[in-house]
């Protein structure tokens, strides 16, 4: 029992000096640390493409072409100026361009290098309806009442995409770094409906790695599922007109088909595993109510997780067709797009991680703290100012509730991919709101994108030249793959809807004319924070 006793004694001190010991490792710094406690390399390459973005004839040029993307607040599949903004910039630095492409005429490809490895970076450039606002204003005030807006920061977007890769040209000419380079012009991502149809038209066959970047409140990435996958489409009944007043029993309402059709949804609601989403609108009901609408049209999204996604669908088909039987109407359906969830590579996240930390966050004035305040208080959320570093890493939540949509979810599936997620806006914005047109052209969104492009381009470089970088996310990639082999949810038939806001825009357009910003002026679009009325 005495043996015993001291030998026990003797295991506890050995613990005991144990603890003690990585404690003092710890501290000093010499414990073994997770993989990403590692920093970024800096090494000669990468400085190149940091010190070309951090000059201020570049960091200007790319903040004006923001703005002006800014100012002309195209919507999806109407972003003309925008997109051939961006594909001139990329040509002028010695890109090919190829465009129109996928059906799409502002969806472009702009390519540089040869070989592999092919690296991908994605941008988006289309504004949303209703958002329209003054630049830098802290309260409601908008440009052109009703008109859209930038509500979600892609004016910066694609620019930081276009502001890297081009810093990255640069690099690859002056150290003979063998691959390619290409920037996805993606429009209509609002909408989510271009990703889907470039896929399918083979525009992303060969690359070997994707880097998405999106503005946001802070500056971060993330890895595992995440969104909801979607389906986009509207259903337009026909029925038949008759004086509503004199004979409306010779009437077939196609407005009441959509009505009833929305109820059915909405008692199906209940009956939907708690990570769906349902939204509609109803686009078309009539034209005057003394007449029986022999026409109507509603446009819907249903989201959920991939496994319940379809399934969904076809519910709320079930509720047109049902309709459709009790009114007496036809009906058909156009699906818009249809997309998958996000699988985002932990590997590429890790990567883009450590390259984050390596840029930092942006240094922000005291006007642009002040303005974040401004807002924060006008839109009663917490007043924080804006973000003075970057987010850790963390792991995905255990429990998926939903949420939004991205067609990057179908990049996701194809190639290894995650966001760079920079800070272009006020932390506590809601996404598509004014708040966000607010803050889409000031210096805390031209500081916000420059950043992002520094991160961009730097886990560019990392994926050119450390073979060892690129494996891991391809070793990933193909183990996901198996478990998640990539089927589009786009029907046989299926194009894009050139002509979904064909009209809206047409409205828009001469109005916002006006407020044009010409990305060669010499003059900044936003002169001074508006901070009270």
């Amino acid at each position: 029992m005495r043996m015993e006793a001291e030998q026990m004694r003797r295991k506890g001190w050995k613990r005991l000096w144990l603890s003690a010991f990585l404690v003092v490792l710890s501290v000093l710094g010499l414990a073994a640390a997770p993989a990403l406690a590692e920093k970024a390399e800096l090494y000669p390459a990468k400085q190149v493409v940091l010190d070309v973005l951090s000059q201020p004839e570049v960091m200007d040029k790319y903040s004006k072409i923001s703005d002006a993307i800014w100012s002309y607040a195209e919507l999806g599949l109407q972003e003309y100026k925008s997109s051939a903004l961006l594909a001139d910039t990329l040509e002028a630095a010695g890109f090919q361009v190829e465009r129109g492409l996928a059906g799409m005429p502002t969806c472009f490809v702009a390519t540089y290098g040869s070989g592999k490895p092919v690296i991908g970076l994605l941008g988006e450039f289309d504004a949303l309806a209703m958002l329209s606002q003054k630049a830098g204003v802290a309260f409601q005030d908008p440009l052109v009442p009703g008109a859209p807006g930038h509500g979600c920061t892609h004016n910066t977007m694609c620019t930081a995409a276009a502001a890297a890769a081009i810093a990255l040209k640069e690099a690859m000419d002056q150290f003979g770094i063998p691959g390619t380079i290409k920037v996805f012009g993606s429009p209509a991502e609002e909408t989510v409906i271009s990703r889907p149809y470039m896929v399918r038209a083979g525009l992303f066959e060969g690359v070997d790695a994707v880097i998405d970047n999106h503005g946001g409140g802070d500056f971060s990435t993330g890895y595992g599922i995440s969104g909801n996958g979607l389906f986009s489409f509207t259903v337009t009944f026909h029925g038949r007109t008759a004086h509503s007043g004199g004979n409306p029993w010779n009437g077939r309402s196609a407005l009441d088909a959509v009505e009833l059709m929305n109820a059915g949804v909405n008692m199906l609601r209940e009956h939907l595993y708690f990570s769906s989403r349902i939204h509609y609108v109803i686009t078309e009901g009539g034209e005057a109510p003394n007449v029986v609408p022999d026409r109507a049209t509603v446009w819907y999204y249903v989201r959920n997780s991939d496994d319940k996604l379809e399934p969904d669908f076809q519910k709320v088909l079930n509720c047109a067709k049902g309709a459709a039987l009790a009114t007496g109407c036809t009906y058909d359906v156009r699906v818009y797009t249809a997309i998958h969830q996000r699988y985002n590579n932990k590997a590429a996240a890790e990567l883009y991680q450590k390259n984050i930390e390596l840029v930092g966050m942006p240094e922000w004035s005291e006007e642009d703290v002040a303005f974040a305040k401004a807002l924060q208080k006008e839109l009663g959320v917490k007043v924080t100012g804006l973000k003075t570093e970057v987010e850790k890493l963390t792991p995905p939540p255990s429990v998926f509730t939903g949420g939004g949509s991205s067609d990057v979810g179908e990049v996701t599936l194809i190639a290894p991919c995650a966001t760079i997620r920079f800070p272009a806006t006020v932390p506590g914005v809601d996404s598509h709101h004014w708040g966000n047109v607010a803050a889409g052209a000031t210096p805390i969104a031209h500081k916000g994108l420059i950043a992002g492009a520094k991160a961009i381009a730097a886990s560019a470089l990392d994926l050119l030249t450390k073979p060892e970088e690129l494996a891991k996310l391809r070793a990933e990639f193909e183990e996901q793959q198996k478990k998640y082999p990539y089927r589009s949810y786009l029907p046989e038939g299926a194009e894009p809807p050139l002509d979904m806001y064909d009209q809206l825009m047409k409205k828009y357009l001469p109005l916002l004319e006006e407020f044009s910003y010409d990305p060669e002026s010499s003059e900044p679009l936003m002169q001074e924070y508006t901070l009270a009325k």
